[in-house]
């Protein structure tokens, strides 16, 4: 069954959403249950991967099918240790955004589930493509159903949302693909393999032009500052699976994208940017910390955090070592269990009060106790307090940083101050002193639903935040091979690489 179980996940979505669409328009039910029922069978499928996968650089689940062979395009599909827990993520918070919406998509209900099995197809075939222009295809794909779940199922803004989403993310895809093409001609390989092209030598000089290429539609997907003002839109405007998936799993394609193909294939380019991408990624880090200080809506607060939290994940790759690259790919993860969890729970608030105004709340550990528990227990892992996975990760971004920039370092940290400031003042007021709203006298706790839905991310926030080393130790022996490319198409002394202590410090 493995020989062939990348191209099932990748397409048993697809096979979903047209069974979905078959089901008679009145029989929302069943719409419903075939979406969940089809994404929480890939989920099961999907940890098969977890179950073989070997702790080396090697990919694994390897298949490799002639599609276009006049220009040397395949169905090639792998994954090593960037991409595992990065496919583990997208199958699932998918069903947990389909059991979040159980209750608050009311209208469309076919379409919405048709667009969230399509969503998670292309979001799967982006982590898994070994193939230039199979990954494009993908990269596209996922484009539309996001554009659509925003643009439908939005909010009042939801229009202008969308389209700034779209207009933002294509003009990146745009400068990649010509990216895509001027790579695939100068190469001389006949192929879009990206193991093939890897092997091609590109002059530093071209390197620089298409590393920018590639790393201004990564860094818009990230976003990274400046290129970070369509996010907050889309948060805010999205329903709450759009926001969940959007922080959870598009974002990460953005990081993803450096790791996978900026830095390997342009590697003198890469280290001749990487100071710059420090550089925006610690402006990133305290604007995104110090604009979420100031919100009044409890949404775009959480949007503008992930600028924040992002921006640690963006140091980490540009530090080049491997402390701060595993950093990095684990600051993924932890993001998208803890932020989602956290629009999760803003979105269960909306649906009680239909406000995200954090003015309108006060005091609700009075009347949704078991909310108020997991509510400080994900903000806790939010701001990485030791014990929770957000911790794990942005230590050893900071630690792994720290051998190329110790400013940049300084300044980070920072960062970790003022998330403690923005979310705890958060917490203080929506959660405590007296309900002063009479509206929020009657609200009802969380629903067995609902704790379903939370459950799973509170355990793996902390369980990630104890057992960090049943994830790192797959991560890293795709890394170190990632920076020995680097180190060789840089003449093999070009990156300050960490003691051997720090790197061993996710096993302690």
């Amino acid at each position: 069954m493995t020989s062939n179980l990348l191209t099932l996940l990748v397409l048993a979505p697809v096979v979903g959403a047209i069974v979905v669409a078959l089901v008679p328009r009145g029989n929302e039910s069943a719409q419903k249950i075939t979406a969940l029922a089809v994404t929480s069978a890939i989920f099961l499928m999907s940890l098969l991967l977890v179950r073989d996968f070997q702790p080396t650089a090697a990919m694994q689940f390897v298949e490799n099918h002639p599609w276009i062979p006049a220009y040397g395009i395949s169905w090639k599909l792998g994954i090593d240790g960037l991409s595992l827990w990065l496919v583990i993520l997208t199958t699932l918070l998918t069903p947990l955004c389909l059991l979040g919406s159980w209750d608050s998509i009311h209208e469309r209900v076919k379409e919405f589930n048709v667009f969230m099995l399509l969503l998670e197809a292309g979001m799967l075939g982006v982590f898994c493509a070994l193939d230039l222009f199979l990954f494009y295809i993908f990269w596209e794909a996922m484009l539309i159903p996001m554009y659509f779940l925003i643009g439908i199922w939005g909010h009042e803004r939801r229009i202008y949302a969308a389209v700034k989403f779209f207009l933002y993310t294509m003009a990146g895809s745009v400068l990649m693909l010509v990216a895509f093409l001027v790579l695939y001609r100068e190469a001389g390989v006949g192929s879009f393999e990206i193991a093939q092209l890897l092997t091609a030598p590109v002059s530093p000089s071209l390197q620089m032009w298409l590393f920018g290429a590639f790393a201004l539609a990564f860094a818009i997907k990230v976003p990274m500052w400046p290129f970070h003002t369509w996010l907050p839109d889309a948060h805010v405007e999205a329903p709450t699976a759009g926001s969940v998936i959007l922080a959870g799993v598009l974002l990460k394609m953005g990081g993803y994208g450096f790791l996978r193909l900026a830095i390997p294939l342009f590697p003198v380019a890469a280290v001749k940017f990487a100071p710059w991408i420090g550089l925006l990624a610690v402006i990133g880090i305290v604007y995104g910390a110090l604009v979420s200080l100031v919100q009044p809506d409890m949404k775009k607060l959480v949007a503008y955090s992930s600028v924040s939290h992002l921006g640690f994940c963006m140091l980490g790759i540009s530090a080049l070592t491997t402390t701060g690259v595993v950093g990095s790919v684990y600051q993924m993860l932890n993001h998208g269990i803890s932020t989602g969890a956290l629009f999760f729970m803003v979105g269960m608030l909306y649906d009680r009060r239909h406000t995200r105004a954090i003015a309108e709340f006060g005091g609700i550990k009075n009347v949704m106790p078991w909310f108020a528990a997991l509510f400080l227990v994900v903000c806790l892992s939010s701001i990485a307090v030791p014990g929770f996975n957000g911790f794990v990760g942005e230590f050893l971004i900071l630690i792994g940083s720290w051998p190329a920039n110790r400013t940049y370092v300084a300044i980070a940290s920072l960062g970790v101050i003022l998330a403690a400031a923005y979310i705890l003042w958060m917490v203080q007021r929506v959660l405590y002193g007296e309900v002063t709203n009479p509206k929020n006298e009657a609200l009802k706790d969380l629903s067995p639903r609902e704790l379903a839905v939370l459950l799973p991310l509170v355990a793996l926030s902390l369980w990630m935040g104890v057992a960090s080393p049943s994830f790192t130790r797959t991560i890293e022996p795709s890394v170190a091979a990632l920076l020995e490319q680097v180190r060789r198409g840089n003449g093999g002394s070009v990156l300050a690489e960490t003691p051997a202590p720090a790197v061993t410090v996710a096993r302690q």
